[in-house]
């Protein structure tokens, strides 16, 4: 994607459907037409959302919006086999076969109503993955038209280089928060920026508003004093301090809520200063740096 024409926030889908909102036809169409209208133009989804459901209800909404294709970024992903209703697998399983990759990107641009996907990503790394398959079926498709830039979603360093030794990958989708940090010490962070791999980071606001721990009490105290400091709420600096990485890290923002939404697009202006950031890692981790 464009780093000139896709937005500094994306907006996961997830929630929109079974798995959690379960929002109408008519509720997802406007959503997509507010996150537009304020300034967020890339929505995040899978193919296993809200048991294999959601992909195709919001294909449905974005029909009947009327947005223009080229005004929207649409990523989407493969490769988990999810026991559900529609799906009554055993086990859940990875399959990374080029029948599979294919036929998941067919059945996406039909549920998306879209002739092409503008990110196409393996959602979690298999150990059974032929990394010289992926890369001839993933050339076809491209050079098909029908994904325009492809990646992967959890994969680590060396699962890349297995990907990567056949065709570029542009995108990995990790999970990265304050509370979930773990992204700065294991090396994916630094081995991305060197290969000039774009990141996206799920769950970004992390734990904080989930769980009552040890790190969520540690972290309270300074978060909500460097709240008072920026004049903004605690989730506004939680997504700061995630773009405040120079890897210029993009957050995938779960909510359905419009004023969670604008809020979220307000902290793109924060400025966090490095000390500020520091400190709250050091209430994360519950020690200073080395």
């Amino acid at each position: 994607m464009d780093k000139k024409t896709q937005s500094r926030i994306i907006s996961g889908v997830m929630n929109w459907g079974e798995w959690g909102e379960n929002l109408s036809v008519n509720e997802m169409a406007e959503l997509i037409e507010f996150n537009l209208e304020k300034g967020i133009n890339t929505f995040d989804q899978a193919d296993i959302y809200g048991g294999y459901t959601t992909e195709k209800q919001f294909g449905k909404a974005f029909k009947s919006s009327g947005v223009e294709r080229t005004k929207i970024k649409l990523i989407t992903k493969c490769g988990i086999q999810y026991p559900c209703e529609s799906k009554p697998f055993k086990i859940k399983h990875y399959d990374y076969s080029p029948q599979h990759i294919r036929f998941s990107v067919e059945n996406s641009l039909k549920n998306l109503k879209t002739e092409y996907i503008d990110v196409f990503l393996l959602h979690r790394p298999s150990p059974l993955m032929n990394g010289n398959e992926i890369a001839e079926v993933i050339s076809k498709l491209k050079n098909d038209g029908k994904i325009k830039e492809f990646g992967v979603s959890n994969f680590t360093e060396s699962q890349i280089k297995l990907i990567k030794k056949n065709i570029p990958v542009d995108f990995n989708q990790i999970e990265c928060s304050l509370t979930n940090n773990e992204c700065f010490s294991n090396g994916i962070v630094d081995f991305c920026q060197t290969e000039n791999i774009n990141l996206m980071a799920w769950s970004p606001l992390g734990s904080y508003f989930k769980t009552k721990d040890n790190t969520t009490n540690r972290i309270k105290p300074i978060i909500e004093k460097l709240s008072n400091k920026y004049s903004c709420s605690v989730d506004q600096l939680l997504l700061s301090w995630v773009m405040k990485h120079p890897a210029s890290i993009i957050p995938v923002i779960g909510t359905t809520k419009k004023e969670r939404i604008l809020a979220s697009i307000k902290s793109i202006n924060i400025s966090l200063d490095s000390l500020d950031w520091f400190s709250l890692l050091e209430a994360s981790t519950g020690k200073r740096v080395a």
